[in-house]
């Protein structure tokens, strides 16, 4: 593979390709979990693993997969990949993983994963398909943290749980905005960001 193809195979899932703001792909769980940018972060990061793997097992068996039960290969392939990562944060990080809920199971059901596998893993070699999968993984991440930091920051005045506006601002009256981290605000959030991703790539926009 060229360098030029391994930029866009990198590349163009975070940016002119982003599975969530281009494809409206795992919109569900990016507006549940960006109240915290830790939630956040970690939801990413395990849709990006899950991905990544999922694409990676499937391209290598993609020359042995029946086509009449690929689906079901697929989706054991996915749910041993999220069950591994719901495990690990039991494991590792508890609280976390009591926090992300449902969220992380449901990443079986996330149309990014099942996605990418058939558009691109089950025809391309196990490290294309790899890196595909972790790109994808990443544009998506990379949304919920821009969601989370805007809606943590405005709404907790925090970030990481960290305290980030002075208590002098408190003490001068300021207040958290307690709207932004309502549901609907995730929403608004990232239409703002499909918007400003538009306006800046003019080929996004509808003729």
């Amino acid at each position: 593979m060229s360098n030029t193809n391994w930029k866009d195979v990198i590349l163009t899932p975070i940016f002119k390709g982003n599975p969530v703001t281009v494809l409206v792909l795992g919109i569900c769980s990016t507006l549940a979990v960006t109240v915290q940018l830790k939630g956040a972060f970690v939801m990413g990061l395990s849709v990006m693993i899950v991905t990544g793997l999922s694409s990676f097992v499937v391209s290598l068996m993609r020359n042995s997969i029946p086509n009449r039960i690929r689906i079901i290969v697929q989706l054991v392939v996915v749910s041993l990949m999220v069950i591994l990562v719901d495990q690990f944060l039991k494991a590792y990080s508890y609280s976390i993983s009591k926090t992300l809920s449902v969220y992380v199971g449901l990443i079986i059901t996330n149309c990014i994963v099942m996605g990418r596998i058939e558009a691109y893993a089950l025809g391309n070699k196990p490290i294309p398909s790899l890196l595909d999968g972790l790109a994808n993984g990443a544009g998506y991440a990379i949304i919920l943290i821009a969601v989370a930091f805007i809606r943590e920051l405005l709404g907790s005045g925090t970030l990481f749980g960290f305290r980030i506006i002075p208590e002098s601002f408190y003490a001068a009256g300021y207040m958290n905005n307690g709207l932004i981290i309502l549901p609907p605000m995730a929403l608004i959030i990232l239409g703002l960001i499909v918007w400003i991703q538009r306006s800046i790539q003019k080929d996004l926009q509808e003729k």
